[in-house]
């Protein structure tokens, strides 16, 4: 399990890199996740994270794939739901859902879930 500032910054990058997917972060897209961090308990530090990769300007898949080998290495965490709700109300935000938004929240799904199926089923959790 990782630190919760490690698993916070992941919050916060994987959600920055759907915001910046579509080639720019949208005011919508920046409104829509403040009211959904407003709710959360590590919502500031999230918005921390987030904003922080807005400010460096980094790249979408290096921030992507660092984001995703935290949350591998973090293991299963109930938030995951939370921050698939947040991706897509963020993606949502401006315009609907662009074509590459909907991949990279698909792909990170698809992603997390075989990693974590791979884990199960080679320490034999699985039946």
């Amino acid at each position: 399990m990782v630190s919760p500032t490690r698993l916070n910054d992941a919050f916060g990058e994987l959600i920055y890199a759907v915001a910046i997917s579509d080639g720019m972060i949208q005011e919508a897209e920046v409104e829509t996740l403040q009211k959904f961090l407003a709710e959360h308990p590590r919502g500031k530090d999230i918005q921390w994270s987030f904003d922080y990769e807005r400010q460096k300007g980094n790249s979408l898949m290096d921030t992507y794939n660092k984001a995703l080998e935290t949350l591998k290495e973090n293991g299963p965490h109930p938030d995951y739901a939370y921050l698939v709700g947040v991706l897509e109300a963020v993606a949502e935000a401006n315009a609907g859902f662009q074509k590459r938004e909907g991949q990279l929240i698909s792909n990170f799904q698809k992603s997390l879930r075989a990693h974590f199926l791979a884990y199960l089923d080679e320490h034999q959790l699985l039946t």
